[in-house]
């Protein structure tokens, strides 16, 4: 018997496989369940592995219990110009998204911005994946979701507002330049891995029950009291961002979303901004390219460490997983093998 400390390496194809296969058995139908698939997958080679393989048995709980309907597709609510409203039906979070994130470039391709407000749907895994989308076909991308609330305001203790994730994503030579980023200083799911794996965080994350800051994964997801990135800062936008996600959405709120366990009716926003638009176009890639020279000239505070744009990392984690296979915990393939 394996034990819990023991990495091994999946390839992308067998842990693909295995998705489908577990997603046709709930209902998905093949084009759905490969859709889907791959997007778990995809989430785990770029080292996502919280909103990927560890994620997926929750996902699976979710639709057996009737909160993701994997029947369902979003409709239309309401279209004026470079804006629309969808439901998304309580259908699967990732293929919601991507349909929104395809919808907000057919737009932008037309108006030069598009923006897709989608209200009751579900939990879209890892964000990124959608600022990746875009960016790879030329857009600028930004995107938003309100949460459940598993938050604490600044200075209160009790959470009442969303971690709240947030992605800026901006195209880089046949790549993307991607920020995708909790509200809390450590997303929920981050601190579910390194907890499972008996790390500590690298910076305080939130408190213990004692009201005492920690580095603690454990104490912190005991606590519900995460710490908000930028402190009163950090949940300020947090707020702000359940404002403009519910308003123009039209849909749920976080503190309408009661609960964390299942987190299903959140309401998420979508914009692409079409750049060949734009008359400085031809001089954006030199810009860019510039301002990434730049930052790489920075004095590292570690001589062995290399300073990164947002995403580099994530290019020669997937160059190498792709190569090598996937980096997963025992225990967590083994449970996805006997769903």
């Amino acid at each position: 018997m394996v034990t819990h400390e023991q990495t091994i390496r999946i390839p992308y194809d067998k842990m693909k496989s295995e998705f489908f296969r577990i997603l046709l058995s709930i209902g998905f139908t093949e084009p759905k369940a490969e859709k889907c698939a791959e997007i778990f997958t995809m989430n785990c080679v770029d080292g996502v592995n919280s909103h990927g393989i560890n994620r997926f048995p929750r996902f699976v709980k979710n639709t057996l219990e009737g909160f993701v309907k994997p029947e369902t597709v979003p409709t239309m609510l309401n279209s004026v110009g470079s804006l629309e409203q969808w439901n998304g039906n309580l259908g699967p979070g990732p293929l919601n998204a991507t349909f929104a994130t395809d919808r907000a470039m057919e737009l932008a391709r037309e108006n030069g911005i598009g923006m897709v407000a989608l209200a009751n749907t579900n939990h879209w895994m890892r964000g990124g994946t959608y600022g990746w989308q875009a960016a790879k076909k030329g857009f600028v991308f930004i995107c938003w979701t309100n949460t459940c609330p598993n938050m604490p305001a600044w200075g209160a203790t009790d959470p009442r507002i969303g971690n709240n994730p947030f992605v800026i994503a901006v195209p880089y030579q046949n790549e993307a330049i991607v920020l995708d980023f909790a509200m809390s200083q450590y997303s929920y799911g981050k601190m579910e891995s390194l907890r499972d794996a008996g790390s500590k965080l690298s910076y305080p994350g939130g408190f213990n029950k004692q009201g005492q800051i920690t580095t603690d994964p454990g104490e912190i997801l005991e606590s519900w009291r995460v710490l908000p990135v930028g402190y009163w800062k950090g949940a300020g936008l947090s707020l702000l961002l359940d404002i403009l996600a519910t308003i123009l959405s039209g849909g749920l709120s976080t503190h309408q979303i009661h609960s964390c366990s299942s987190e299903y009716s959140v309401s998420q926003v979508f914009i692409a901004i079409n750049i060949k638009t734009l008359y400085n176009f031809p001089a954006i890639d030199n810009s860019i390219n510039q301002i990434i020279e730049d930052l790489h000239k920075s004095n590292p505070e570690n001589p062995s460490s290399k300073i990164r744009y947002p995403g580099e990392n994530v290019l020669q984690t997937r160059k190498a997983n792709l190569k090598n296979g996937i980096p997963v915990n025992s225990a967590a393939w083994e449970r996805l093998m006997n769903l």
